[in-house]
C-alpha cells in the first residue's frame, strides 16, 4: 500500500523550511539601504570614524551622536530588509499562527546575518583597495603604525627652518612614531627614550638642548592626548557596531513576523496599528 501525505502533513512540513529567495531578497535590500544611510551620513559629518588624523580631535558628543546614528540606520535598515523576507515568503496554507510567525522571524534573522555578512565583505573589499591603491615602498624600518594619527605631532618634532633638500627622513620618523606610542602604556615613556628623541631632534633640526627638550616634551604630551582620543573613538566604534548588530537582529525578527501578518491578512501587531491610525487622521485632518 502506497503511503501518501496528506496535504496538511506537507503544508506543515513546507512551513517550516527556509525560503532562500525572500531571505537573499531581504539582505540585499538591508545592505542596500544601510550604505545608502551610511553615506548620507558620513555627508553630514556623521561618521563613526575617519581616515582624517583631524577625526581625533572631535567631541565625545559628535563621536556618540555618530554612534546613535549608527545605531538608528542599522535598526531601519534591517528592519526594511526583515519586513521584505517575511512579506515575500510564501504562505504553506494553514498552519498555527505561532508556527507562522516563527518561521517569518526566522527568515528575518537570515536575511539579517546574510545582510550582516555581506557588510563585512564589503567594508573588507574596500579596505584592500584602499591599501592595493597606495602601495608603500617603505620597508619594515621606515613602517610605522602611528602614521596617521600622530602625523602632525611627528611633523612637529622634525620641523626644522633650514634642510638639506631631498632628506628622507622616514625612517627616523617612523622610529620616532613608534616611541611616542609608548606615551599610552602603563609605564609611559622611558628616561633613555626621551632622552634619544631630545638628541634625535636636536641632530635633525639644529635645535639647541633645550629648545629639543622643550619641543619633545610638547610633542610628547600631544600625543598621549591624541593616543586618548583615538582609543575612546575605537571603543566608542565597536561598541556602537555591537549594539547596532544586536538591535538590528531584533528589528528583523519583528519586522518579518508584521511582514508576514500583512501578507496573511491577519491582524498585524498593535504598534503598526497605532502609527496606521495616526497616519490615516493626519491625512484626514484638513
Amino acid at each position: 500500500m502506497e503511503n501518501v501525505s496528506s496535504p496538511a502533513v506537507r503544508g506543515d512540513v513546507a512551513a517550516r523550511l527556509l525560503q532562500w529567495s525572500p531571505i537573499v531578497l531581504g539582505a540585499f535590500v538591508a545592505t542596500a539601504f544601510s550604505s545608502v544611510l551610511l553615506t548620507f551620513g558620513a555627508t553630514i559629518g556623521l561618521g563613526v570614524t575617519s581616515t582624517a588624523p583631524t577625526w581625533r580631535d572631535a567631541s565625545a558628543a559628535l563621536a556618540i551622536l555618530s554612534g546613535l546614528y549608527l545605531i538608528i540606520q542599522a535598526v531601519l535598515s534591517f528592519g526594511l530588509g526583515g519586513y521584505i523576507a517575511g512579506h515575500s515568503r510564501l504562505s504553506a496554507g494553514p498552519a498555527a499562527a505561532e508556527e507562522t510567525e516563527h518561521v517569518d522571524g526566522a527568515h528575518g534573522l537570515g536575511a539579517w546575518a546574510l545582510a550582516v555578512v555581506m557588510g563585512a565583505l564589503l567594508a573588507a573589499l574596500i579596505g584592500a583597495a584602499t591599501i592595493n591603491r597606495t602601495p608603500s615602498m617603505r620597508g619594515p624600518a621606515q613602517a610605522s603604525t602611528a602614521e596617521p594619527l600622530l602625523s602632525y605631532e611627528l611633523d612637529r618634532l622634525f620641523r626644522a627652518s633650514r634642510r638639506a633638500p631631498n632628506v628622507d627622513l622616514s625612517a627616523e620618523r617612523a622610529e620616532a612614531g613608534r616611541i611616542l606610542l609608548t606615551t599610552s602604556s602603563h609605564s609611559g615613556l622611558s628616561a633613555d627614550d626621551r632622552t634619544y628623541l631630545i638628541q634625535q631632534v636636536g641632530a635633525l633640526t639644529g635645535l639647541s638642548a633645550p629648545d629639543a627638550e622643550r619641543r619633545v616634551d610638547s610633542v610628547v604630551a600631544s600625543a598621549k592626548t591624541a593616543i586618548a582620543r583615538s582609543r575612546r573613538s575605537s571603543i566608542i566604534l565597536a561598541f556602537s557596531v555591537a549594539t547596532a548588530i544586536l538591535l538590528g537582529a531584533v528589528a528583523a525578527w519583528a519586522a518579518a513576523c508584521a511582514g508576514g501578518r500583512h501578507r496573511d491578512g491577519a491582524p498585524l501587531p498593535e504598534w503598526i496599528e497605532r502609527s496606521n491610525a495616526l497616519s490615516r487622521r493626519k491625512t484626514v485632518m484638513p
